[in-house]
């Protein structure tokens, strides 16, 4: 195992990231030989459609756990997000590009939220993301009057922004999915701002007191996780047609538990969106598999519960083999 470790590409690369690397290929070949046609392109569209949002989610909870802190309401705020947006687009006449926008907008509405009473009123994480949650749950009701929301087909008038998830049987969303992982990986290990947000998981206090503004820098990680998400809603409903108000959280434990499984640690101070990038893979494949075999979403929920366990046991055992 240590001459494994000591190789000079599993240096580069990360051994965490090789790990994960191998357990996802592991998985796909386990699942096309237990499953008939699991090979086929339907499944590896239904993978992807899933890897879409999922990803934005788990890129935007890396910011906000990298400083030590956590965000539970990712995903009823994307679902605030796109019913906001669509009931706009559908009611008010909006133009698409407009409720697109509007989708980024009303993201980055809760990211400044969240991180102005995080960093300024000094609030816990935890408390703030769970009220914001049902806020955002409140919002999108009485916004929508409670009515679920359709978003125009390809074929229909508006529709054209489908063609951002899936082209002619090509992923474009994909590709620009990991363009945008590229952009926070740049911004998270080559900037000013990724040292801050990384420096306040570490050291807080030292951060503090060498001058530096931790609370301006906090809430900007935030406000990233706010953007991102705002994104993801536009790529949910690129995938999906129908968005239902009240609901969302059961996304909430697959975006971090592919971001922990990526190597960010849940102490902070430690992020990786390579691995976040790879994570989220392995969970969109877990599901698609799992659905495939004719087992209920309840027991995907449960694994993906035990790997959120596994994922923060490994990364307590590290930082105590470290320390």
């Amino acid at each position: 195992m240590e001459k494994f470790k000591n190789n000079v590409f599993v240096k580069k690369v990360g051994f965490n990231r090789v790990v994960l690397a191998g357990v996802l290929i592991l998985m796909y070949v386990i699942f096309c030989v237990a499953i008939k046609g699991f090979a086929g392109s339907a499944h590896l569209m239904g993978t992807l459609n899933y890897v879409y949002f999922l990803g934005f989610l788990s890129l935007a909870v890396t910011f906000v756990i990298a400083t030590g802190g956590i965000d539970f309401s990712i995903g009823p705020v994307m679902f605030c997000c796109a019913l906001i947006a669509g009931y706009c687009f559908g009611t008010y006449k909006v133009p698409m590009a407009v409720a697109l926008i509007i989708c980024i907008l009303v993201g980055l509405l809760f990211g400044m939220f969240n991180g102005y009473l995080v960093a300024y009123w000094s609030v816990p994480p935890f408390i703030v993301s769970m009220a914001s949650m049902n806020i955002a749950k409140g919002v999108a009701s009485l916004f929508t009057k409670t009515q679920s929301v359709s978003w125009p087909r390809v074929e229909e008038a508006g529709g054209w922004f489908r063609n951002l998830a899936t082209a002619n049987g090509f992923p474009v969303g994909l590709i620009i999915f990991l363009a945008v992982a590229v952009i926070c990986a740049m911004l998270l290990n080559n900037t000013k701002v990724g040292r801050y947000i990384l420096c306040l998981g570490s050291n807080r206090e030292a951060v503090r007191l060498s001058g530096v503004n931790t609370k301006k820098w906090e809430m900007l990680a935030y406000v990233i996780c706010g953007i991102l998400v705002g994104i993801a809603a536009i790529f949910f409903v690129a995938t999906y047609t129908t968005v239902q108000p009240n609901y969302g959280d059961q996304y909430n434990n697959e975006a971090i538990a592919g971001c922990v499984m990526g190597g960010t640690s849940m102490a902070g101070g430690l992020a990786s969106i390579s691995g976040t990038v790879i994570g989220v893979i392995i969970i969109s494949l877990l599901q698609e598999g799992i659905l495939a075999t004719g087992m209920t979403k309840d027991i995907q929920l449960i694994i993906t519960g035990v790997i959120v366990i596994v994922a923060v046991y490994a990364d307590v055992v590290a930082r105590r083999r470290k320390n």
